[in-house]
């Protein structure tokens, strides 16, 4: 679990930058997201209470819908496939496989796959302050 942990830090600093993109045109399907750990922490004097580890499967074309985490960041690892994550205001960033981003509590947000025969699979990790706020809150679609 260490290594897995040392790791995710390790990764959680890249991103590339990319202008937004506009007027995409999205497929009806949604993303599928498969919840694999959520675990109290430990020895961490409850600053985080809770980690969630979900893995997001992409179908071509589809992207989640604008959201924020209350109290939770989020840390997202593209598995397979290439995603865009774009944060309300801020523009976007290509991520491909092998590349990750920390998107910070409280800011609203959508990941998306722009391409239309590719699957996108991500690795996505909340971690959160307060178990008692729900995880996702969608703001807007």
């Amino acid at each position: 679990m260490e290594i897995i942990r040392r790791k995710l830090l390790g990764l959680s600093g890249l991103a590339v930058v990319i202008p937004p993109i506009t007027n995409v045109k999205l497929a009806q399907a949604a993303p599928k997201l498969t919840q694999i750990l959520r675990n109290d922490l430990e020895a961490q004097d409850r600053v985080v209470q809770e980690t969630v580890a979900s893995v997001v499967e992409f179908p071509p074309g589809t992207a989640a819908p604008w959201h924020i985490h209350p109290g939770a960041q989020e840390l997202l690892f593209v598995i397979e496939g290439n995603l865009v994550v774009e944060i309300e205001g801020k523009g976007g960033s290509l991520l491909k496989t092998g590349e990750a981003s920390i998107i910070p509590a409280e800011f609203v947000h959508l990941a998306r796959n722009d391409s239309t025969t590719t699957i996108g699979r991500a690795l996505v990790v909340h971690s959160r302050a307060a178990k008692d706020k729900p995880l996702m809150v969608v703001v807007k679609k």
